[in-house]
């Protein structure tokens, strides 16, 4: 089932769609880079490098890439477009191979801890809140049974956008007042999921664009109180970053995993934005698993990140 993880010729079709902005631009840039070129010389792995970086893969991850192309180029003579590619793609996908983006990843399969205690952090805006409704809806898919917290106690709307979801996606969620201590709501989030037999517990934080000192301090303390329940909470931390904000995405990646143990990446609206380059840049550049991607807005529209066909997808021409 294409829905629980596994790599399907509609999750393909889905991702096509999705970076439809990004494919469209990442193509007019290449066909300049090489238009009148017969073979893959200086001048085209200087276009070819602006291409990227104007898409949003990032300088340094840009470089690694030239310079990977740069070596197979010595070696042989590439002569076309579609050759470049291919080496493209082939290269690309080798950069990200040390990345465990778990790829092979699904939802119905059984966890190590019962109840896992998933715990979302992200900038307002972000899509924070689309995504735990869809991962939510994925794990009870997958046979799941899920409970949501509603941390994100300063701002009315959040409660209120994470209740609404929630029961698009059939399931419940635990909340206090606006204003309340968000450990507290964590804490009775954990504890409710042990009482209840939930599978999954997936808590929402503030989005509020914090220094360095008071991030890591509210989220140490949503962590101490979820101990006293579970002593190894949380089992994820996952950072969700808007594709949409380009570079803006990485100066918030740098933010968040300075001040707390990222262990995974979920990166949302790539349907919206021709920035799609950005996971490539993400990907390479973090020592932490981009696992998800959003691609729309409906609860099906969460894919796990599968590193061969995000960079298939891209740059190939469907023309």
């Amino acid at each position: 089932m294409a829905l629980l993880g596994f790599f399907t010729r509609e999750n393909k079709e889905s991702l096509n769609k999705g970076l439809e902005k990004t494919k469209e631009n990442v193509f007019i840039k290449l066909s300049r880079a090489v238009a009148g070129k017969s073979k893959v010389d200086d001048e085209v792995l200087d276009n070819l490098e602006d291409v990227l970086v104007s898409s949003d893969v990032g300088v340094a991850t840009t470089l690694k890439i030239i310079k990977r192309i740069e070596e197979r180029v010595a070696r042989d003579k590439y002569l076309n477009t579609a050759e470049l590619n291919t080496i493209l793609k082939e290269e690309i996908v080798a950069l990200l191979e040390n990345n465990n983006t778990g790829s092979d990843f699904d939802f119905s399969a059984p966890l190590r801890t019962i109840p896992h205690v998933i715990l979302i952090v992200g900038v307002n805006g972000s899509g924070k809140t689309t995504t735990i409704a869809k991962l939510a809806y994925k794990y009870k898919a997958g046979g799941k049974k899920v409970l949501l917290g509603a941390a994100d106690t300063f701002r009315a709307a959040a409660i209120e956008q994470l209740m609404i979801w929630a029961e698009r996606a059939g399931v419940n969620v635990i909340k206090q007042q606006m204003g309340s201590d968000p450990a507290s709501v964590a804490f009775d989030s954990v504890k409710s999921a042990v009482a209840g037999g939930y599978d999954v517990v997936i808590i929402d934080t503030a989005g509020r664009l914090h220094n360095k000192v008071n991030l890591m301090a509210e989220l140490s303390k949503i962590k101490r109180v979820m101990e006293k329940v579970l002593p190894d909470a949380p089992h994820e931390v996952l950072l969700v970053l808007d594709g949409s904000t380009g570079q803006n995405a990485f100066e918030q990646a740098k933010q968040f995993t300075a001040a707390t143990n990222v262990t995974a990446i979920a990166i949302t609206k790539l349907d919206g934005t021709a920035k799609g380059g950005v996971v490539i840049g993400i990907s390479d550049q973090f020592k932490i698993p981009v696992k998800y991607i959003g691609i729309g807005e409906k609860l099906e529209d969460l894919q796990i990140f599968n590193r061969t066909e995000f960079v298939d997808s891209l740059f190939t021409s469907e023309k």
